[in-house]
């Protein structure tokens, strides 16, 4: 089967509620037995076909009763006001694991997982990531406002920086891991409080991650 050629790169933060550095990254099982995450994705350079996805933002919030992989979860993808038809049909299409090659991907991994969907929210998203620092924050009116930072030393406060290489992972080939905080509005309820966060370069595309 033909898949369209997509592809974007750029930066993404992730906040659940696991603990700081999360089993589920290691093939664990989550800190409390059951997931709540969400993501969001500057995307710098990208396209979908013909379709360009140059400076879009998108991303979404997800929640499973027990461990990912044991499914039955609901999704709601948020995808930038500003895209056009094309490209919130591109963005959506990329978001539910379309066009995109089984297994390669997380978007298309957790895809399978998902029993529901919510309606597409097309919001404004104020999204900074600044790698360098490793913070980020996440602002959209009526829906979410998160941040991350690096994990603190529980002694001296001192900042603890983490990076953490998965060579043959779905989402990121390298990441800093981050405590995070969010609380959410609607449907899909989060309240994360110094949990596992990351920052990750993205470079997915119709194949998977492209190292």
């Amino acid at each position: 089967m033909a898949f369209i050629d997509w592809r974007m790169q750029g930066m993404q933060i992730s906040n659940c509620n696991c603990n700081l550095g999360c089993p589920c990254q290691f093939n664990a099982l989550p800190s409390h037995g059951h997931c709540r995450a969400f993501v969001f994705i500057q995307i710098d350079k990208g396209h979908f076909g013909d379709v360009s996805l140059d400076g879009l933002r998108w991303g979404g919030f997800y929640e499973w009763p027990g461990p990912i992989h044991l499914g039955n979860g609901r999704a709601m993808p948020i995808i930038d006001e500003r895209a056009d038809g094309r490209q919130r049909a591109a963005l959506e299409a990329i978001a539910h694991g379309k066009e995109t090659e089984p297994g390669s991907l997380i978007t298309q991994v957790f895809s399978t997982t998902l029993s529901s969907a919510l309606p597409t929210q097309y919001r404004p998203i104020d999204l900074k990531i600044d790698q360098k620092a490793g913070t980020a924050q996440v602002s959209i009116q009526g829906l979410i406002d998160a941040h991350a930072e690096p994990i603190r030393n529980p002694i001296t406060g001192a900042p603890h920086r983490a990076t953490v290489s998965l060579p043959t992972g779905f989402e990121y080939s390298e990441a800093e891991f981050l405590s995070g905080t969010a609380r959410t509005q609607g449907e899909i309820r989060l309240e994360f409080n110094g949990t596992h966060a990351h920052i990750a370069k993205v470079h997915w595309s119709t194949n998977g991650l492209v190292r």
